[in-house]
C-alpha cells in the first residue's frame, strides 16, 4: 500500500510501498493492512511502527496528528512532531517524565493541570518507546 508519513520538519515516507502500519489513536491502537476500510483518525502520543516491504520494522515517536486511509488503500500520517525512536535520549526522557509528574502534582489551576497532564502522557509514550 502507498504510504506517506511526514511532519513539519521531515518526510519519512513519500508514497512508499509498505506491508503494515501500526498506529496509536484516541480511539485505540490499530494496525493498517492493504485494503483497510477507509477512515480518518487522530493520532495520540505514542509509537508508529512501519513494516516495510522487506520486513524491516521502523519505529517513530509521534506527538499528535492525523491518520487517513483512503478508498485506494493509500495511507497518510501527518504528525505535529515525529522522530525515529533511535534518536531519543533515554536520560532526557526520564528527567522530563519526572519533571512533568512534579508539575502535575503542583499544578494549581485547571489550565496548568491540563497542560501538565498532556506532558505526562507524552513522556509516558516516550518511556514506552525507549524500553
Amino acid at each position: 500500500m502507498a504510504f506517506t508519513f511526514a511532519c513539519p520538519t521531515d518526510v519519512f515516507y513519500n508514497e512508499a510501498n509498505v506491508k503494515q502500519i501500526d498506529v496509536p489513536s484516541f480511539s485505540g491502537s490499530f494496525g493498517i493492512l492493504p485494503d483497510h476500510v477507509p477512515l480518518l483518525a487522530v493520532l495520540k502520543p505514542g509509537v508508529v511502527t512501519v513494516t516495510e516491504e522487506d520486513g524491516n520494522l521502523k519505529k517513530f515517536v509521534v506527538s499528535s496528528g492525523s491518520i487517513t486511509v483512503n478508498d485506494d488503500s493509500s495511507v497518510q500520517i501527518l504528525a505535529e512532531e515525529a522522530t525515529t525512536v533511535d534518536k531519543l535520549d533515554v536520560q532526557a526522557v526520564r528527567e522530563g517524565a519526572t519533571k512533568a509528574a512534579q508539575e502535575l502534582a503542583s499544578a494549581s489551576s485547571e489550565e496548568a493541570k491540563a497542560e501538565a497532564q498532556i506532558a505526562v502522557e507524552c513522556y509516558e509514550a516516550l518511556q514506552k518507546a525507549v524500553e
